[in-house]
């Protein structure tokens, strides 16, 4: 499955933004999906994760309450609604795919998208 991140842009703090990820090539439904992200200096770290469904989902503390993850497995699309940003939210965001049911964890993911830089200005 091939994936197109798109929806980054900058944003002062306390804003809002929705990041995207069409999926083409696959069967969207049959993957757990997820975002990840780096920060400048830092590893890829996970951020967001949905079960195949829909109906499950999974958030890194740092995020929790403030971003939303969601899926339309009709649109082949992958959701990232974030709102109430800080600077330290600034980071290039990745979806990716896998087929694993330990979805938390980057290496279990076999497909990447190519990001979509978010930057939050103070």
């Amino acid at each position: 499955v091939q994936l197109q991140a798109s929806g980054g842009g900058l944003v002062q703090a306390g804003g809002s933004l929705r990041l995207s990820c069409a999926a083409s090539g696959g069967t969207f439904r049959n993957y757990n999906m997820g975002w990840f992200r780096r920060a400048p200096g830092k590893e890829r770290e996970f951020v967001a994760a949905v079960r195949r469904s829909g109906t499950g989902t999974f958030y890194a503390d740092s995020v929790k309450g403030r971003f939303t993850i969601s899926r339309d497995n009709a649109k082949n699309t992958l959701y990232l609604q974030m709102s109430s940003l800080k600077p330290e939210d600034t980071a290039v965001y990745y979806c990716a795919a896998t087929t694993n049911v330990n979805f938390a964890h980057i290496a279990n993911y076999q497909y990447w998208g190519q990001g979509t830089q978010v930057t939050v200005s103070s």
